[in-house]
């Protein structure tokens, strides 16, 4: 098996990844609800981390629902897309050092990191999507979070849950497509 073959396999047992996108648009809907209360930025920041915790098992049940695979043993890459995740972690210091040194970019820093992320994911499951919406999105989360207001921080997640379900809906037409070719 080549590893285009590989990929495409991936991408059609693992549906492009599109459950953990829904896990992580669920998420940062909670994000935008936690924003929009009124506590202290700190509080804010320390529930956005917690609700993290839900991606992985929220992720598994999404996948059963749309009998997605995100096991792959008899695939080599298969366990590449869990290290691509895993180096996200990496960043997590500078968004450590923000909720520290400047609270209020916490949740735009997460962001970036979140959408940047991605970009590997392009090559992975062969999917244009990805490569498109990583620089799309890490921008867009910059420029959000240098023009908003604290008031208005609840911004920042809702526009990251309104761009997974856009990259989710790009994915599941990518995965139809190469459906069709295979």
């Amino acid at each position: 098996m080549t590893i285009d073959d590989m990929r495409n396999d991936l991408s059609i047992k693992g549906k492009n990844g599109i459950s953990f996108l829904l896990s992580a648009s669920v998420i940062w809907l909670i994000i935008t609800i936690i924003f929009m209360q009124s506590i202290e930025i700190a509080q804010k920041n320390i529930w956005m981390l917690f609700s993290t915790g839900l991606m992985f098992p929220l992720s598994i049940g999404i996948s059963y629902v749309l009998k997605a695979e995100w096991k792959f043993d008899n695939n080599a890459l298969g366990s590449l897309g869990l290290y691509l995740n895993l180096a996200q972690i990496i960043y997590f210091p500078i968004l450590f050092w923000s909720m520290l040194k400047s609270p209020y970019d916490a949740i735009m820093i997460f962001a970036i990191i979140t959408g940047a992320h991605f970009f590997a994911y392009g090559w992975l499951y062969h999917a244009k999507p990805y490569y498109i919406a990583a620089p799309v999105i890490a921008i867009s989360m910059m420029f959000l979070g240098l023009y908003t207001h604290a008031d208005n921080l609840w911004l920042i997640p809702l526009l990251m849950a309104g761009f997974l379900l856009i990259l989710t809906i790009a994915l599941n037409m990518d995965y139809r497509k190469t459906g069709k070719r295979m």
